[in-house]
């Protein structure tokens, strides 16, 4: 093996870590999102969690955060939550932050 070839196997390497790291980041992201919009829509217990369980199965429905806003934004218009668009972002980025966080400290 070569070193160009060994160079190449440590960016595919480092590659893949960073992407299982977004994947996993954005899921807890997306639980932690799911507690925090229960919590205004009033939700507590296994209501919260099951709530927070949409919210991570709403990602999947496209690439990107978009989808996971739209449900929230859809969710608190429903139950007249005041919230604007720019306080859902800027939570979903403060969590996104506090997940990574957390997955680097190995919890």
């Amino acid at each position: 093996m070569t070193t160009f070839d060994k160079r190449e196997e440590g960016f595919e390497k480092k590659f893949a870590l960073d992407e299982e790291l977004k994947f996993k980041a954005s899921a807890r992201r997306n639980k932690l999102l799911g507690l925090w919009a229960a919590e205004k829509l009033g939700l507590g217990g296994p209501e919260a969690e099951a709530y927070s369980k949409e919210v991570v199965a709403a990602d999947f429905e496209e690439a990107g955060d978009d989808d996971v806003f739209r449900k929230v934004r859809r969710d608190f218009d429903a139950k007249s939550v005041a919230q604007s668009d720019h306080q859902i972002r800027r939570m979903m980025d403060e969590l996104m932050a506090q997940a990574v966080e957390q997955i680097r400290a190995g919890r």
